[in-house]
Protein backbone atom coordinates (compact mmCIF):
# COMPACT_ATOMS: atom_id res chain seq x y z
CA UNK A 1 0.00 0.00 0.00
CA UNK A 2 2.86 2.39 0.77
CA UNK A 3 4.21 1.69 -2.74
CA UNK A 4 0.93 2.90 -4.26
CA UNK A 5 0.66 5.89 -1.92
CA UNK A 6 4.11 7.01 -3.14
CA UNK A 7 3.14 6.67 -6.82
CA UNK A 8 0.10 8.94 -6.74
CA UNK A 9 0.11 12.66 -6.01
CA UNK A 10 -3.21 12.59 -4.19
CA UNK A 11 -3.12 9.54 -1.92
CA UNK A 12 -3.94 8.82 1.69
CA UNK A 13 -4.85 6.12 4.17
CA UNK A 14 -8.46 6.48 5.27
CA UNK A 15 -8.80 3.59 7.73
CA UNK A 16 -6.84 0.70 9.23
CA UNK A 17 -8.76 -2.39 10.30
CA UNK A 18 -7.11 -4.77 12.76
CA UNK A 19 -7.75 -8.41 13.59
CA UNK A 20 -9.75 -9.11 16.73
CA UNK A 21 -9.54 -12.13 19.01
CA UNK A 22 -12.22 -13.79 16.83
CA UNK A 23 -10.68 -13.17 13.39
CA UNK A 24 -8.26 -15.58 11.67
CA UNK A 25 -5.10 -13.46 12.13
CA UNK A 26 -3.17 -12.50 15.23
CA UNK A 27 -5.18 -10.02 17.33
CA UNK A 28 -4.06 -6.46 16.70
CA UNK A 29 -2.31 -7.21 13.39
CA UNK A 30 -3.51 -5.48 10.21
CA UNK A 31 -6.52 -7.10 8.56
CA UNK A 32 -7.15 -4.41 5.92
CA UNK A 33 -6.22 -0.88 5.01
CA UNK A 34 -8.59 1.42 3.21
CA UNK A 35 -6.87 4.05 1.14
CA UNK A 36 -7.61 6.62 -1.53
CA UNK A 37 -5.73 7.22 -4.79
CA UNK A 38 -6.73 10.28 -6.81
CA UNK A 39 -10.17 10.29 -5.21
CA UNK A 40 -10.84 6.56 -5.77
CA UNK A 41 -11.25 4.21 -2.80
CA UNK A 42 -9.28 0.97 -2.48
CA UNK A 43 -8.95 -1.73 0.14
CA UNK A 44 -5.82 -3.79 0.70
CA UNK A 45 -6.75 -7.02 2.46
CA UNK A 46 -4.13 -9.05 4.30
CA UNK A 47 -5.51 -12.34 2.94
CA UNK A 48 -2.31 -14.34 2.51
CA UNK A 49 -0.08 -15.45 -0.37
CA UNK A 50 -2.53 -17.99 -1.78
CA UNK A 51 -4.49 -15.18 -3.49
CA UNK A 52 -2.90 -13.99 -6.74
CA UNK A 53 -3.62 -11.21 -9.21
CA UNK A 54 -4.24 -12.07 -12.87
CA UNK A 55 -4.34 -10.19 -16.16
CA UNK A 56 -8.12 -10.59 -16.14
CA UNK A 57 -8.36 -7.20 -14.43
CA UNK A 58 -6.25 -4.07 -14.64
CA UNK A 59 -6.23 -0.61 -13.20
CA UNK A 60 -6.62 2.10 -15.85
CA UNK A 61 -4.85 5.41 -15.30
CA UNK A 62 -6.14 8.17 -17.58
CA UNK A 63 -3.47 10.77 -18.22
CA UNK A 64 -3.72 14.19 -19.84
CA UNK A 65 -0.01 14.68 -20.58
CA UNK A 66 3.06 12.69 -21.50
CA UNK A 67 4.64 13.84 -18.23
CA UNK A 68 1.80 12.09 -16.34
CA UNK A 69 2.26 8.91 -18.36
CA UNK A 70 6.01 9.01 -17.70
CA UNK A 71 5.48 9.63 -13.97
CA UNK A 72 3.11 6.70 -13.40
CA UNK A 73 5.07 4.43 -15.71
CA UNK A 74 8.34 5.09 -13.89
CA UNK A 75 6.81 4.76 -10.41
CA UNK A 76 4.81 1.59 -11.08
CA UNK A 77 7.55 -0.06 -13.16
CA UNK A 78 9.93 -0.01 -10.15
CA UNK A 79 10.37 -3.76 -9.76
CA UNK A 80 7.67 -4.46 -12.33
CA UNK A 81 7.47 -5.77 -15.86
CA UNK A 82 6.37 -3.96 -19.02
CA UNK A 83 3.91 -5.30 -21.55
CA UNK A 84 2.58 -4.02 -24.85
CA UNK A 85 0.13 -1.15 -25.39
CA UNK A 86 0.83 0.83 -22.22
CA UNK A 87 0.34 -2.10 -19.85
CA UNK A 88 2.63 -3.11 -17.03
CA UNK A 89 2.56 -5.46 -14.08
CA UNK A 90 3.93 -3.91 -10.90
CA UNK A 91 6.14 -5.67 -8.35
CA UNK A 92 3.06 -7.04 -6.57
CA UNK A 93 1.47 -8.51 -9.69
CA UNK A 94 -1.17 -5.81 -10.18
CA UNK A 95 -1.68 -4.95 -13.85
CA UNK A 96 -2.01 -1.31 -14.88
CA UNK A 97 -2.80 0.37 -18.18
CA UNK A 98 -1.39 3.88 -18.34
CA UNK A 99 -2.92 5.73 -21.25
CA UNK A 100 -3.92 9.14 -22.56
CA UNK A 101 -7.42 10.09 -21.45
CA UNK A 102 -8.43 10.60 -25.09
CA UNK A 103 -7.18 7.21 -26.35
CA UNK A 104 -10.49 5.37 -26.03
CA UNK A 105 -12.28 8.03 -28.08
CA UNK A 106 -9.55 7.85 -30.72
CA UNK A 107 -9.86 4.06 -30.91
CA UNK A 108 -13.66 4.33 -31.22
CA UNK A 109 -13.70 7.16 -33.75
CA UNK A 110 -16.53 6.79 -36.29
CA UNK A 111 -13.87 7.15 -39.00
CA UNK A 112 -12.46 3.60 -39.17
CA UNK A 113 -9.28 4.80 -40.87
CA UNK A 114 -8.41 7.10 -37.95
CA UNK A 115 -9.25 4.38 -35.41
CA UNK A 116 -7.19 1.80 -37.31
CA UNK A 117 -4.14 4.09 -37.61
CA UNK A 118 -4.31 4.78 -33.87
CA UNK A 119 -4.67 1.08 -33.03
CA UNK A 120 -1.71 0.19 -35.25
CA UNK A 121 0.46 2.83 -33.58
CA UNK A 122 -0.58 1.72 -30.09
CA UNK A 123 0.08 -1.94 -30.87
CA UNK A 124 3.70 -1.08 -31.72
CA UNK A 125 4.39 0.57 -28.36
CA UNK A 126 5.30 -0.53 -24.87
CA UNK A 127 4.89 2.76 -22.93
CA UNK A 128 2.40 4.92 -24.80
CA UNK A 129 3.61 8.10 -26.51
CA UNK A 130 0.88 10.71 -26.88
CA UNK A 131 2.62 12.59 -29.72
CA UNK A 132 2.98 9.41 -31.80
CA UNK A 133 -0.65 8.44 -31.15
CA UNK A 134 -1.84 11.92 -32.10
CA UNK A 135 0.18 11.85 -35.34
CA UNK A 136 -1.25 8.45 -36.24
CA UNK A 137 -4.79 9.55 -35.44
CA UNK A 138 -4.43 12.72 -37.52
CA UNK A 139 -2.70 10.93 -40.40
CA UNK A 140 0.46 13.00 -40.05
Amino acid sequence: MNFYLSAFKSARITEIMRHTESSPGPAGSVLAILFELEGEDFMALNAGPEFKFTLAISMFIKCDTQAEIDHYWDKLMDGGESMACGWLTDRFGVTWQIAPRRLLKMLQDPDPVKADRTMKAMMGMIKLDIAVLDRAYNGA
